[in-house]
């Protein structure tokens, strides 16, 4: 359990809500955004003391039921109620570090995708495997250390490769966003896996803007469906992004294809041709 990042989570999503988001009368001016913690304890059906020393990180784990009150009382998504879980201490046993070694299986599928930009990612948004296509449209990963290939450092730490930005994405604020809320369950679910805590001490101490985004507790980000790539070679290259979860090792698929006959399919049928070479991103 813990109790620290747990009271955190509660506070962060009692005071998101409104009391009439909740059928309670909005009453006189409020001093503190969002709900009463008497009124999320009763909607919880638990008492005002036990919810009080939950945030404060000070209550034993609470029980199943009791974390199924809490959940319904602050409108919690099903994302948000499993990220409780696994803070209370109530979820399977987690494993200690992030998987980085990709099936053959699927590092076999990567190759059989011609038409496709693809590549795994880790818990950690490490880039660990890519085809042909993903080095033509995104950068040839092989040419980088391993610490460069991680894409939420390349989001937050412009600095650290000044050239690069962010391959010219036209998602680039919601991009982040969602790498903020995908490490907050990565960090919940490898709670000491060290290089998940430095990642994640690294950009909070190097970027005011993941700072604030992480302080905001929110674990669950809007879909990405659509990405545009600014390429300088090709220009504009708009395609669907589909992201599979492989679930065993806590590792990510991310697919990037166009319609067939669409300038997006166009553009990564040039980069087919051209190859890794053709990586010169705009910059």
């Amino acid at each position: 359990m813990n109790k620290q990042e747990l009271g955190a989570f509660l506070r962060s999503r009692r005071e998101r809500l409104r009391p009439q988001d909740v059928g309670l009368p909005s009453g006189p001016r409020r001093r503190t955004p969002g709900l009463r913690r008497e009124e999320a304890a009763v909607l919880a059906n638990i008492s005002t003391e036990y919810y009080v020393r939950l945030e404060q990180g000070r209550a034993p784990r609470p029980s199943g039921e009791v974390l199924a009150g809490i959940a319904g009382a602050l409108r919690l998504t099903d994302a948000e109620s499993d990220h409780l879980h696994v803070l209370a201490g109530t979820a399977p046993t987690r494993a200690r570090l992030h998987r980085r070694d990709v099936r053959p299986s699927v590092l076999a599928l990567l190759e059989r995708l011609p038409q496709t930009a693809a590549l795994v990612m880790s818990a950690a948004f490490e880039v660990l495997a890519w085809n042909d296509l993903a080095a033509a449209l995104m950068e040839d990963f092989s040419v980088l250390a391993p610490k460069d290939r991680n894409l939420a450092r390349l989001a937050f730490l412009p600095s650290a490769r000044p050239d690069t930005t962010l391959y010219g994405i036209s998602d680039a604020a919601e991009f982040r966003q969602h790498v903020v809320t995908e490490l907050r369950v990565t960090l919940a679910r490898y709670p000491t896996d060290p290089t998940v805590i430095s990642l994640v001490d690294e950009l909070r101490d190097g970027s005011p803007d993941f700072a604030r985004l992480w302080e905001r507790h929110d674990v669950q980000a809007a879909p990405m469906l659509t990405k545009t790539f600014q390429h300088r070679v090709v220009g504009e290259v708009t395609v669907d992004c589909d992201k599979l979860t492989l679930t065993d090792r806590g590792q990510h698929l991310v697919l990037y294809s166009a319609p067939p006959g669409s300038p997006g399919a166009e553009a990564l049928a040039l980069l087919n041709v051209l190859g890794a070479g053709a990586s010169d991103y705009l910059r």
